[in-house]
């Protein structure tokens, strides 16, 4: 139905359009002011902090929104070592599990919105090693959710990807599917596995010509060529640089789905800027908007108490990134060597933290600095509820 409007009314909708964009001019140039005052120092105390108590041996921070970069730094060293070149901000590091939710899910988002897989696909599908064991009601979904009712286990060094298809197909599932929450990545070596089997590619090969070319990131992928440039993980007081600190992953040769991607601060922005303008940058669309919103809607499990997207996480006991201050629609995921990110369309903003973790018995001191960290970037870059409002204004 099309509506008549007065002169009047049209001249109050002007008046009113007017008084927004003052008020939006006046805030952003208070912003503006406030960082040029220093604010961000905040986030320069807090990583130095880190790195004084041993936490980290250096990191990079970066903020973004829709638009680009509007903070990133980089601080310490690549590692603990006497001789470590200082860090920079495009030092190329192990992510661990973003691979998760930055290579598999949306490779599996990409082919179902081709109609190569079905979200609701039974996982013997693609796997008929698990027909006759039980496994029937576990779906593609219920692997991207973590619900499946798998839980880990070791691998053998003979034909690991072997032993991981039948270890799974002969486990006995814990709990209902769907319900039960258990955060396992041999949810995801599956998943890589389905991605292979539906493209016949490897998911570093798909992942590369689906998202990283397109998307001009540039020094992303698996088992990268110049280690030089990769800050260094630690495991059991052995240091690995430019190979995956995963066990798992080293077993499966770098590439797997829940491990093993290396990526930089400033590409891993453009990834999170492709997300929140709903699957394209730059004009360049690499996954349907659909696909986006279907990767952070909220998959409930644990009777309510844990929130997930596919892939992503967006309440759970591994949230703590997402800070004080995002809000419930956010989402993002965590990184075992020291790696997180946290999304928020509503703030148009995401932080990114990546670091060269030394201590991996403080969990709780790690966690305190991911959710620290959001909650001053948040403060700082996001945008403030009455300019998002403005955003989404549309003339009646």
């Amino acid at each position: 139905m099309q509506w008549n409007r007065s002169p009047g009314a049209n001249a109050g909708a002007v008046i009113v359009s007017l008084l927004r964009i003052i008020i939006c001019f006046l805030l952003i140039s208070l912003s503006t002011e406030a960082l040029a005052a220093g604010e961000p120092a905040a986030i320069d105390r807090l990583i130095e902090e880190a790195i004084g108590k041993g936490l980290i041996a250096g990191g990079v921070v970066l903020v973004g929104n829709r638009g680009g970069t509007l903070f990133q730094r980089a601080y310490g060293r690549v590692s603990a070592l006497p001789d470590a070149r200082p860090m920079t901000v495009d030092t190329v590091f192990d992510v661990a599990s973003l691979t998760k939710v930055i290579a598999t899910t949306p490779s599996v988002l990409k082919l179902a919105a081709d109609g190569r897989v079905s979200l609701t696909d039974p996982v013997q599908k693609w796997f008929p090693e698990f027909a006759g064991h039980g496994k029937d009601q576990v779906l593609v979904y219920h692997l991207l959710t973590h619900t499946s009712g798998l839980d880990d286990f070791s691998l053998a060094s003979v034909n690991p990807l072997g032993s991981a298809i039948e270890g799974s197909a002969l486990q006995k599932l814990k709990g209902e599917v769907g319900s039960r929450f258990r955060y396992a990545d041999i949810n995801f070596i599956l998943l890589a596995e389905v991605v292979k089997r539906a493209t016949g590619a490897g998911l570093d090969l798909f992942s590369y010509a689906s998202f990283y070319h397109p998307l001009a990131m540039n020094d992303t992928g698996f088992n990268p060529a110049k280690k030089e440039r990769c800050a260094s993980t630690v495991v059991d007081d052995r240091i690995y640089t430019g190979e995956p600190q995963d066990l798992l992953c080293r077993q499966l040769g770098g590439v797997a789905g829940h491990a093993g991607l290396f990526s930089t601060a400033q590409d891993l922005a453009r990834f999170c800027r492709m997300m929140l303008s709903g699957g394209e940058l730059d004009g360049r669309r690499v996954l349907d908007q659909r696909a986006v919103q279907q990767m952070t809607a909220p998959y409930f499990s644990r009777h309510g108490q844990v929130v997930r997207g596919l892939g992503w996480d967006i309440a759970s006991p591994y949230s703590s990134p997402r800070g004080n201050r995002f809000s419930d629609g956010s989402f993002g995921h965590t990184g075992y060597s020291g790696s997180s990110i946290w999304i928020d369309p509503e703030s148009d903003a995401f932080v990114i933290l990546l670091t060269a973790r030394l201590d991996y018995h403080r969990t709780k001191e790690f966690s305190k600095l991911r959710s620290d960290l959001s909650t001053i970037a948040c403060t700082l870059f996001g945008v403030p509820p009455v300019l998002q409002e403005m955003a989404d204004f549309n003339d009646p």
